[in-house]
């Protein structure tokens, strides 16, 4: 084992520096994807939601000759897909810049 006790030569205070600055980068990263959105669609443009970094719907736009009062259950329908795809490119964004800023490192459950 190497001076310090840690294998590759490094030490308790570099390790610990370096955790700071991985959770102060990961902190950042966080904040930065709480403002970021995606936008999903569902009927060809009918339904329009848009989420964001949080996995919260932030908007819902349906387009007027969607509403067909005698065919609620459609509409349903396609809210619930264009929100389903909104949280799941949601989940998708958060995954690929957690996975950028955390590449090399394994942490179990750390999201």
């Amino acid at each position: 084992m190497s001076k310090g006790g840690f294998p590759g030569g490094g030490n308790l205070g570099n390790l610990l520096k370096q955790a700071q600055s991985f959770q102060k980068k990961l902190e950042e990263k966080q904040q930065e994807l709480e403002v970021r959105t995606v936008e999903a669609s569902s009927g060809g443009g009918a339904v329009v939601c848009v989420a964001n970094g949080k996995k919260q719907i932030l908007n819902i736009k349906i387009k007027e000759d969607v509403v067909d009062p005698e065919d609620v259950e459609m509409l349903e329908d396609l809210v619930l897909a264009a929100v389903n795809e909104a949280l799941k490119k949601a989940e998708e964004m958060i995954a690929t810049e957690m996975g950028k800023l955390t590449q090399g490192v394994n942490i179990p459950n750390i999201f």
